[in-house]
């Protein structure tokens, strides 16, 4: 049976009713699943599965908040390196592709630092 990585998007929604920023999460789910729709609703189960405010003991920045669902961003088939699609180690997950404008900002990305990319849809 195929495996898929989905990109689960999460974020935070603050309680107190001012959204000035919002912290995202994406979360890439690996789903085992026949066609690529059956893996986008278990991903859709799993990921909303994960919404809540953890008995309303979640704070961010010292603000009540509460993880929700989003959207699901895409959904990759595993590339697997053996043909009987059972072994993982080596496996491409997922990927992402995009575009940084110099070399010192690419420098700062390998380095993990703040930098500005221009995100490419799959």
């Amino acid at each position: 049976m195929p495996w898929f990585a989905a990109s689960a998007i999460m974020y935070i929604k603050f309680k107190d009713g001012n959204q000035d920023s919002y912290p995202i999460w994406e979360n890439v789910l690996l789903i085992e699943a026949d066609t690529p729709e059956e893996a986008q609703e278990k991903a859709i189960k799993v990921a909303k599965s994960d919404e809540g405010d953890s008995e309303n003991s979640l704070k961010w920045a010292d603000r009540p908040a509460t993880w929700v669902f989003a959207g699901l961003r895409k959904l990759l088939t595993v590339a697997h390196p053996d043909a009987d699609e059972t072994k993982f180690d080596g496996a491409e997950i997922t990927f992402s592709e995009f575009e940084i404008e110099d070399k010192e900002s690419f420098q700062r990305y390998i380095d993990g630092k703040d930098v500005t990319i221009k995100y490419y849809e799959d």
